[in-house]
C-alpha cells in the first residue's frame, strides 16, 4: 500500500536529515513523499492549504510575534522544540573563517546572503536572525545551492542556525559564533487540532531528536 507524507520548511538543513530518518526507518515498496523548501509564507500556506502536514519554521523573540499572529490567521500552531544560538556561515577559505567569534561589524565589508521572501513580506519573515540589519552589500538567493556557492565564491557569508548537522557540501562552508544575544526558536507548524499521523510523529520525534543533539547555546 503507497505511503503518502510531506514536509514544507524553510531553507535549513536539520529537517531533512530527520525527513530522511523517517522514510528510511519506513521502508516500503511503494510511497509517495515530498520535502519542499519553501519561503516563511510558502511554509504557512502550504501547511493551512494540507499541501504539506507539517512546517518546519524558525522563529526569534524579535519576529516571533509577527509569525504567530500571522500563523494564528491561517488557523495554524507553532510548537517549539528547541532554543540555539545563530551562527555565521561563511566559506570555509574566507578570511575570517578561522576566527573564534565574530561580530556584524566584523562582516561589514562582505557580501551578505539570504533567503528572499515575497516582495510585500515582513521583515519578521526573514529565515535568518537579524534579517533587518542594515547591509552595503547584499544578495537574495532562492535556493541553498546557489547561497552555499556563492558564500564560496564571493566570501559572502549568511548567518544560519545554531544546529551545524547538514554541513555536508564537501567542506566548502563553515560556520562561526556570532556574538549577539540573539535566540532562534526552532519548531513545526500544524492545523490546529489535527493529530498528526504517525509518519508525522516520527518526523517529529527525528526533528526533536536532531535539534537537541546539535543545538548551540
Amino acid at each position: 500500500m503507497s505511503k503518502t507524507f510531506a514536509v514544507s520548511g524553510q531553507h535549513y538543513l536539520f529537517d531533512v536529515q530527520a525527513f530522511a530518518h523517517t522514510i528510511l526507518a519506513l521502508g516500503g515498496d511503494s510511497y509517495e513523499y515530498a520535502l519542499r523548501d519553501r519561503t516563511t509564507q510558502g511554509v504557512i500556506d502550504d501547511v493551512a492549504q494540507g499541501v504539506s502536514e507539517l512546517g518546519v519554521l524558525m522563529v526569534t523573540d524579535a519576529t516571533k510575534e509577527t509569525v504567530l499572529s500571522a500563523l494564528e490567521e491561517a488557523d495554524l500552531t507553532f510548537t517549539e522544540l528547541a532554543e540555539s544560538s545563530p551562527r555565521i556561515a561563511l566559506g570555509a577559505s574566507h578570511p575570517l573563517s578561522n576566527a573564534k567569534k565574530l561580530t556584524l561589524d566584523d562582516l561589514a565589508d562582505w557580501p551578505y546572503l539570504y533567503f528572499e521572501q515575497e516582495p510585500d513580506a515582513s521583515a519578521a519573515f526573514a529565515e535568518e536572525a537579524l534579517g533587518d540589519v542594515p547591509r552595503a552589500k547584499s544578495i537574495a538567493c532562492t535556493d541553498r545551492a546557489s547561497l552555499s556557492e556563492l558564500a564560496t565564491a564571493m566570501n559572502g557569508y549568511t548567518v544560519t542556525s545554531g544546529i551545524l548537522v547538514g554541513i555536508t557540501d564537501g567542506g566548502s562552508l563553515t560556520t562561526v559564533e556570532l556574538d549577539t544575544p540573539v535566540k532562534l526558536h526552532l519548531g513545526y507548524v500544524t492545523c490546529k487540532d489535527q493529530e498528526l499521523s504517525r509518519i508525522g510523529q516520527r518526523f517529529v520525534a527525528n526533528l526533536q531528536k536532531s535539534l537537541k543533539l546539535y543545538a548551540r547555546f
